[in-house]
């Protein structure tokens, strides 16, 4: 099975089809190497023909009968493979071919000339040329294409000895190379099978090759740690969730059996009515909160995104609290900033947000502070902040402020579900905006905190509508 898959892999196919482009180029090499090496010799044939024509040309009668007598004898062919004298009549005097070669014509050109046209003097293409010389006679020379028939042999036997090799490399190389991948892929998937069995603190080894197989390790490894930080959210919320409601719900449950087991009035009944349906109110706002926050983050209000002004949004927030912030003796200003400035998003999310910060704001605010709200640029980024010189939150809870349920214990005797911050975060997060939570003061003998919102600069980072 491990061998059968060892041939499947990847690996080996990408091994399989560098050897097939290697051996295609060496063809290739070998047909061009040949054409060119082919033609060379065909010019070089011609040239060493029309030399020694024109050496033998110019030689006297019975010189150059001797020497053609001389050329005929076999340690003389290397060169010349025919050497012919021929009389005026065409008819053979002496050499090697004794006849005339079909075709060939006496005006001093190269001719190529077929087996066949030989008469049988010779069994391969030959290249001549014949000339009229001195005596009324003709001359022939002629020369074989035994060099190219062996320079084609050699290159073919070289290029068997050089290929041969290279692919049997190319195959062990890539043999290797698969089994070391699918070794590390047989380990990965055991890590799976294990994940699978419910071990959520298992990963998938990585090693120090920064290879694709690295890189894909790594990334499903940060989504393993992510599943089981959400998973571990998940579970903190449930007990959370069980932690918020039961309480309100066991005071309805007190309250209901004590009406029901005393002789109450009908004020006395009312009044139980009144602070039962405030407790079952509380536990339809957790619940609603949790839904709208879960509607947020499945990011299915982002087709509702447009253009919105921070300023606008601003002055609707301070003409809502601005009563609520009097009555408490707090003074709640704004400051819009130069210019109109915008962001891509949904008004009514971004509303909440702003009225949520608020709200905490003066919430924790005591008699005589300050909440301000300013809106500004920089960097090209949106930035809109609130401050207010309340009762601060410590760097220690900064980051846990966010989280659903959490409220810290400065806190825990404001009434309130604690999921306020979660569903701002969960908003921003949709927005591709951030939350930084710093101190500030507004006043000199008073402490405070600034929530400041980072909008993404424009074009970047937001989702298309």
């Amino acid at each position: 099975m491990f061998r059968n898959e060892l041939f499947r892999t990847a690996t080996f196919r990408l091994t399989l089809a560098v050897v097939a482009a290697m051996i295609g180029s060496a063809a290739l090499q070998f047909f061009f190497g040949y054409s060119q090496a082919s033609v060379f010799e065909a010019r070089r044939s011609d040239i060493l023909l029309l030399r020694e024509a024109s050496i033998l040309q110019r030689e006297p009668s019975a010189v150059l009968e001797q020497q053609v007598r001389d050329r005929a004898t076999d340690d003389l062919r290397v060169i010349m493979n025919v050497t012919t004298l021929f009389d005026a009549e065409q008819h053979y005097i002496v050499g090697d071919q004794h006849t005339w070669p079909t075709g060939l014509v006496a005006d001093g050109r190269v001719h190529v000339i077929g087996p066949e046209a030989t008469g049988g003097g010779s069994s391969t293409v030959l290249r001549m040329v014949a000339l009229r010389v001195p005596g009324d006679r003709y001359l022939v020379l002629g020369r074989s294409r035994h060099m190219r028939t062996e320079l084609r042999l050699m290159m073919r036997h070289s290029m068997l000895v050089s290929i041969v090799p290279t692919v049997l490399f190319a195959l062990i190389t890539g043999i290797i190379l698969s089994h070391r991948a699918l070794s590390r892929v047989k380990e990965m998937h055991e890590a799976i099978d294990r994940i699978m069995e419910g071990d959520l603190h298992e990963r998938l080894p990585a090693g120090r090759q920064n290879d694709d197989l690295q890189r894909l390790a790594a990334s499903v490894n940060r989504m393993l740690d992510r599943l089981e930080q959400l998973l571990d959210e998940i579970r903190d919320v449930g007990n959370d969730i069980a932690h918020d409601l039961r309480t309100p719900l066991t005071r309805v449950r007190a309250r209901l059996d004590r009406a029901l087991s005393a002789g109450h009035s009908a004020e006395a009944l009312r009044n139980v009515i009144g602070r039962t349906i405030d407790d079952l109110d509380q536990s339809f706002a957790i619940i609603t909160a949790l839904l709208r926050i879960g509607e947020i983050e499945n990011g299915r209000r982002r087709a509702g995104f447009g253009t919105v002004a921070l300023g606008a949004l601003m002055a609707d927030i301070v003409d809502l609290y601005e009563p609520i912030a009097e009555t408490k003796g707090i003074t709640l200003s704004c400051d819009e900033g130069e210019g109109a400035i915008q962001v891509q998003g949904d008004r009514d999310l971004l509303i909440e947000v702003l009225a949520n910060l608020v709200d905490n704001a003066i919430k924790f605010t005591p008699e005589g502070g300050r909440v301000a709200i300013r809106a500004s640029m920089r960097e090209q980024c949106a930035i809109m902040q609130i401050s207010d010189t309340g009762i601060g939150i410590p760097a220690g809870e900064r980051k846990a402020v966010t989280g659903r349920f959490y409220r810290s214990d400065k806190s825990r005797h404001i009434p309130g579900s604690g999921l306020g911050l979660s569903l701002v975060s969960a908003i921003l997060a949709l927005h591709h905006a951030r939350l930084d939570i710093t101190p500030t003061r507004l006043h000199d003998s008073l402490p405070g905190a600034t929530m400041r919102i980072i909008f993404p600069p424009q074009g970047m980072g937001m989702p298309v509508n």
